[in-house]
């Protein structure tokens, strides 16, 4: 391997931290990194300004990119697709990303490439929040308990009423989401859909995904979110943090309801590159999912108690770049709806419980079939199709061998990793409608659904033609 100078005075630099470090501490912790011969030591990582970009802060500010040998550089991105753009030319070597992004990518649904994941960045962490006057008006749908709260989770049933007096007026009931292949998107779809409204279907021809629509769902950047909210271009969006907690701060919006509550424990972020960058630099791509892995677990050990120190990290304007309040309301484990109405949410953001950054085959599959249900996938699929998509994008293969190097280095313990998976979760139930999900079978998931495109449907025009 060819290396500059400059290069080999950063990395003796680096490894002589390391080596002052272990002197200080190393005896007690047992730890020790080793090295991987990585083909590209500098790098460029892209991120959108949420708090679930934390892996790549914590990994970058605690040294343990540098403890791999990389010298990584973190670049804030305009919105999705320039940063899916950056990562297919080069311009960065890798990303933070929407789950639904290497997936559509590699199918060819709006830009297309071959992107991969070996790292699954989070679970949960985003909310659907509506503005104060259609808060009112939800309300006395929404059922009271016997403290006197209303009752959690709120059903987009609640809602109904008003979006059926909207299009009764004539008037668009608009809503907000960061992207067309967003968690975010799919969530919001889902949480209406199970409340009896439609959220519209894309066609080939109508990439507006708002064919049938009764409530119209359109594309805002996240941090722009609130103030489109106060400005009454849309009544409500699904973004994640610390945007929903914004509202609620500035006095604009009500939270109805977390992503948690419409699917427990669901897969968020992705961390995508190439699939040519990691063919090309398999070792790099071993070390910078080890430095992810590690930071995803500090950021939950000890019952979460680097939370807060994260919560100042975050804050910095190069990262997420909110008042620290703001985005500790959510990180330490509760979640404000109504202004005053706190309740802990201990799950709202994981980094590394439950497995949360194992690439999972079957979280792969259920975007597939979100793609599928609304449109963006126009003909029905067998399950084979949705196994051999989600395979050449989900790299369990890559996340298990960066994680038995940390096994063996005594970063992580051999049950913190489901070594030997099939790469499929058992049949998930606790979803808002109770609904099973079985990865296995996605083509049978679909037929489940009262609002959505069966397996025979497909779009022609504004209407559902059944093959």
């Amino acid at each position: 391997m060819t290396m500059t100078i400059a290069a080999i005075t950063r990395r003796t630099f680096a490894a002589l931290l390391l080596a002052s470090t272990s002197m200080v501490s190393g005896a007690a912790l047992a730890q020790e990194t080793v090295w991987l011969d990585v083909e590209k030591d500098e790098l460029k990582f892209g991120f959108i300004k949420l708090t679930d970009m934390a892996p790549l802060a914590i990994a970058y500010e605690k040294g343990f990119f540098e403890d791999e040998g990389l010298f990584v550089t973190l670049e804030a991105q305009a919105n999705w697709k320039v940063l899916l753009d950056g990562v297919i030319t080069g311009t960065l070597d890798g990303a933070h990303m929407l789950a639904g992004q290497p997936l559509a990518a590699t199918i060819g649904y709006g830009t297309e490439a071959h992107i991969v994941t070996p790292f699954s960045m989070d679970l949960n962490g985003n909310g659907i929040t509506v503005s104060n006057a259609v808060w009112e008006a939800m309300k006395p749908n929404i059922p009271v308990g016997d403290d006197g709260k209303l009752q959690h989770p709120i059903s987009a049933a609640a809602m109904k009423p008003v979006v059926d007096q909207y299009n009764a007026s004539g008037k668009p009931f608009n809503m907000g989401m960061v992207f067309p292949v967003s968690t975010h998107n799919y969530e919001l779809r889902y949480w209406l859909a199970a409340g009896g409204i439609h959220p519209g279907f894309y066609s080939p021809d109508d990439i507006s995904g708002q064919i049938q629509a009764q409530a119209f769902l359109s594309v805002t950047p996240p941090p722009q979110m609130p103030a489109t909210l106060e400005a009454g271009t849309i009544y409500g969006y699904c973004v994640g943090e610390p945007w929903n907690q914004q509202a609620v701060f500035r006095g604009i919006g009500v939270p109805v309801i977390t992503d948690y509550e419409i699917w427990k424990n669901n897969p968020e972020k992705v961390f995508g590159m190439t699939k040519e960058f990691v063919d090309e630099n398999p070792n790099t791509t071993l070390a910078v999912v080890k430095a992810l892995i590690r930071a995803a677990k500090w950021l939950d050990e000890n019952d979460n108690a680097n939370r807060m120190e994260a919560v100042e990290i975050l804050s910095q304007p190069q990262y997420v770049g909110a008042d620290a309040e703001v985005i500790a309301n959510s990180m330490t484990g509760t979640f404000e709806y109504e202004k005053g109405d706190v309740r802990d949410v201990p799950d709202f953001n994981v980094f590394f419980r439950y497995n949360a950054t194992y690439p999972y085959y079957s979280d792969a599959t259920w975007y597939l079939t979100q793609m599928r249900r609304w449109g963006q996938i126009a003909e029905a699929k067998p399950n084979s199709w949705y196994e051999e998509v989600a395979k050449s994008v989900y790299r369990p293969d890559i996340y298990e061998e960066a994680a038995r190097l940390l096994v063996e280095e005594g970063f992580l313990t051999e049950d913190e990793v489901p070594f030997g998976t099939d790469g499929y979760k058992d049949p998930q139930t606790e979803f808002i409608d109770g609904v099973t999900y079985d990865g296995r079978d996605p083509a049978g998931y679909l037929e489940q659904f009262s609002i959505g495109l069966k397996n025979g449907d497909k779009i022609v025009g504004a209407d559902v033609v059944t093959n």
